[in-house]
């Protein structure tokens, strides 16, 4: 059983996905901060990059936005600079959220999705299908779209205009599609066409560096993008959002209206399914196993890494067989991590060594068979010499930690500080460097708590910098500092 909550608050709105009554996945969008990834800018090049076969191109944001080659439409040069010149305008899209200091991802490969479709413009005629439609369901669509296609001349506003010759575009037939009418597949490329038409009157008349097209808002895309035929309910806490979204749904999606519930109840329906909570685990590196081994997660700018301890769990047969199975069970939550922090890019797994081939082979396909649930599209390698799995999966947004935490600013992101003994002597060496540029009768040192007790400690190595100096030193707590900071005055 699968069940969608929605928490909505005046600035905020988060999405839970939540199978069996296990949290799966976390979504949260917030005004000041709105994700990017499917807007459509009218843009301007700042500058092409040939070493790179990429340019910078100004869609009005804080940092210029980043364009390759091979996301550049029907491109068949092999230079970037066949293909793009400063100061020219182009119509771009957003694939991938600013992320740190990066800029966003651009692309010219324009495409539109809705519930059941996704029209990709100015290409020659084609029609695509999800691969997990299959049989003859798979035949069927693809005969309504591309008959759809030849009858219709062109699309304007989702009329037939005369005199004129068929647009270059095409569609890719959505998994949600499966089942669905003729009729209502029909209304759907209707729908995209008005959008792409008022896309394209818009472009004209916009200045350059401007928002041509925004992508729905997180409670929206959820009803166009996550929702499967296995969602039973799909509650909301606002009364304002139940009403949008149930107008919403009765317009494009009128199979999902009957699954909307307006949640009224006095306990915040996140408390109520320890939401909360577990995104609040979500945010450690500890993850324990239930049979007493855990994982050890470290996300950085480059990469993730994910090691697997066997703990407490001694199993009850041999150690082969101990570790076996705590490699199996971690598949699973490895699967349900990568979700619910939504971790992206490269992702290193150590799992624990395994002689058997055989037992290898299991715990791939255990953790492939565990992420097929994941719409994010990954990669896996098999498991090298040294245990280690690579995997990459795509990044289209921040991860959880990103989007909830700040670096911390007493070690400024690198997770740990400075001992006090480090900083002791740190502040010897400050001590000696001074007194060799400045003549001063005393040195008064303002520092942490931790710092000044260990300092009073070393009164024997204070006693022989003073007499190397022929100065005084005293020592003050300032009770704000930081451990890592410290303050050497002359007197």
């Amino acid at each position: 059983m699968e069940e969608v909550l929605i928490n909505v608050t005046p600035r905020e709105t988060r999405v839970a996905m939540v199978e069996n009554g296990v949290l799966q996945e976390v979504l949260i969008e917030r005004a000041s901060k709105r994700g990017l990834v499917g807007n459509i800018y009218k843009g301007k090049v700042c500058r092409v990059l040939p070493g790179m076969q990429a340019a910078f191109v100004d869609i009005g944001l804080e940092r210029a936005a980043f364009l390759h080659i091979g996301d550049i439409n029907n491109n068949a040069a092999h230079n970037i600079s066949q293909v793009l010149h400063d100061g020219q305008n182009l119509l771009v899209q957003v694939i991938k959220n600013p992320l740190g200091t990066k800029g966003a991802r651009l692309t010219t490969q324009i495409s539109i999705p809705s519930r059941y479709l996704v029209l990709i413009p100015e290409i020659t005629t084609n029609v695509g299908v999800s691969q997990r439609i299959v049989g003859e369901e798979r035949g069927r669509l693809l005969n309504i779209v591309n008959s759809y296609l030849n009858g219709n001349p062109v699309f304007s506003c989702g009329k037939i205009e005369e005199n004129q010759t068929k647009p270059r575009c095409g569609f890719i037939i959505r998994t949600a599609a499966e089942g669905i009418s003729e009729l209502t597949l029909q209304s759907d490329m209707d729908f995209l066409c008005r959008v792409w038409h008022s896309i394209l009157e818009k472009t004209k008349n916009s200045k350059t560096m401007s928002l041509i097209y925004e992508d729905f808002p997180l409670k929206i895309r959820v009803m166009r993008d996550l929702v499967g035929m296995t969602v039973e309910k799909i509650r909301i806490d606002s009364r304002e959002t139940f009403v949008e979204m149930s107008k919403f749904s009765e317009e494009f999606v009128p199979e999902l209206l009957p699954l909307l519930e307006h949640y009224t109840g006095e306990r915040p329906i996140f408390e109520l399914y320890n939401i909360e909570e577990e995104i609040d685990r979500a945010l450690h590196q500890h993850v324990d196993l239930k049979s007493g081994g855990y994982l050890v997660i470290d996300q950085t700018e480059a990469m993730t890494t994910i090691d697997v301890n066997t703990g407490k769990f001694v199993g009850h047969r041999n150690l082969e067989e101990t570790i076996f199975k705590t490699n199996l069970e971690a598949t699973q939550a490895i699967a349900r991590q990568i979700r619910l922090r939504n971790l992206g890019g490269i992702i290193i797994v150590d799992f624990i060594d395994m002689i058997d081939s055989e037992h290898r082979r299991q715990v791939i396909r255990s953790l492939e068979k565990s992420l097929e649930k994941d719409h994010a599209k990954t990669y896996i390698s098999d498991i090298s010499a040294l245990g280690l799995v690579q995997m990459t999966r795509k990044r289209t947004r921040e991860s959880l930690e990103q989007m909830l935490c700040d670096p911390c600013p007493l070690c400024h992101g690198r997770g740990t500080i400075k001992s006090p003994e480090t900083i002791c002597y740190e502040i010897f060496r400050e001590i000696m460097r001074e007194a060799k540029q400045f003549e001063a009768q005393q040195f008064l040192v303002y520092a942490s708590q931790p710092v000044v007790e260990l300092l009073i400690e070393e009164s024997e190595t204070v006693d022989q910098l003073e007499k190397f100096i022929g100065c005084n030193i005293k020592f003050q707590i300032e009770n704000f500092y930081p451990q890592e900071q410290y303050d050497i005055v002359l007197i």
